[in-house]
């Protein structure tokens, strides 16, 4: 399972959760970040309202809780999903002589290796540099044509 700190920076990061069924997370609060919840029609179900999603608890946890704002919830994303996120920068996923996870990605025309303990960190890392990646602004000093072709700038001499 990832850990939750990777979690929280890919939430910090712009990651966003749309609860679904067999969906993981944790309440985000002090004294709940051990106990991992798993969305589930028959126990945690996330309801929408115009004010946002609420996940309804029905009544067969060990204590009482009725609903919490996802937005109180933090999403810990399982191996496919962190996979499928990372879509065709993902090239593979192998296991280091270590006994380590390596996730093996394409970013901005470069391989890249994320090794962890476990996979869903390695995917994490991986996703983290690829959203990384992803807002960075271009070169400053680069311009660019009206055809996408990269354009020196003015103040750069010319051979």
């Amino acid at each position: 399972m990832i850990d939750v700190d990777l979690a929280r920076r890919l939430a910090d990061s712009g990651l966003r959760w749309h609860p679904a069924t067999g969906d993981r997370f944790v309440i985000d609060t002090v004294g709940f970040a051990e106990d991992v919840f798993t969305l589930s029609e028959m126990t945690i179900e996330a309801h929408e309202h115009p004010t946002g999603t609420v996940l309804g608890f029905n009544g067969t946890t060990e204590w009482a809780l009725d609903s919490v704002a996802a937005d109180d919830s933090l999403w810990l994303p399982r191996e496919d999903q962190l996979r499928l996120l990372l879509s065709r920068a993902f090239r593979s996923l192998t296991r280091a002589g270590t006994g380590d996870s390596e996730v093996r990605v394409v970013i901005d025309g470069d391989e890249r290796v994320f090794t962890a303990a476990d996979a869903e960190d390695a995917y994490a890392q991986a996703l983290l540099a690829y959203i990384a990646a992803s807002v960075t602004l271009d070169d400053p000093d680069v311009a660019s044509d009206t055809d996408g072709t990269a354009v020196s700038d003015a103040s750069t001499p010319s051979p």
